[in-house]
């Protein structure tokens, strides 16, 4: 029963790992807009999800830790994005920065309301799944 409910959760938690670390990534980019020679990062959400649901379900059939002295698999932390890129910026500056503002905002606000959309999405799924354990 327990598995279930992990294997149903799992991939939310995933997302929104992935998520926060993109955030990270965009506020860093955000945060280095006026240093010289900075180079803006991001990722392709949608190709890290995948493989960390691949990962994920590749995990499943490990072995389990049966002592804190037992080392982990590698990713065990939550997944990790593996693939950070340079962006091409639209307009090149002369400074050699290649943030650009716009884009920069409006990539952090849409990851902002996606990642708060699967944090209601999860609120919602773990609410029904009380409510169907609950005796009548």
């Amino acid at each position: 029963m327990i598995d279930k409910l992990t294997g149903t959760l799992q991939f939310h938690q995933e997302a929104l790992n992935l998520r926060d670390q993109r955030q990270q990534v965009l506020a860093n980019n955000i945060a280095n807009a006026d240093t010289p020679n900075y180079k803006a990062r991001d990722f392709d959400f949608a190709s890290e999800l995948q493989r960390a649901a691949t990962k994920g379900r590749a995990q499943s059939t490990e072995l389990a830790r049966t002592s804190a002295g037992h080392m982990g698999s590698p990713g065990s932390s939550g997944p990790q994005v593996d693939n950070l890129q340079y962006r091409i910026p639209a307009q090149s500056r002369l400074d050699g920065n290649t943030v650009d503002m716009d884009i920069e905002r409006s990539r952090f606000l849409d990851n902002s309301v996606r990642y708060q959309a699967s944090l209601t999405f999860m609120n919602s799924r773990i609410r029904s799944l009380r409510s169907a354990m609950q005796p009548e």
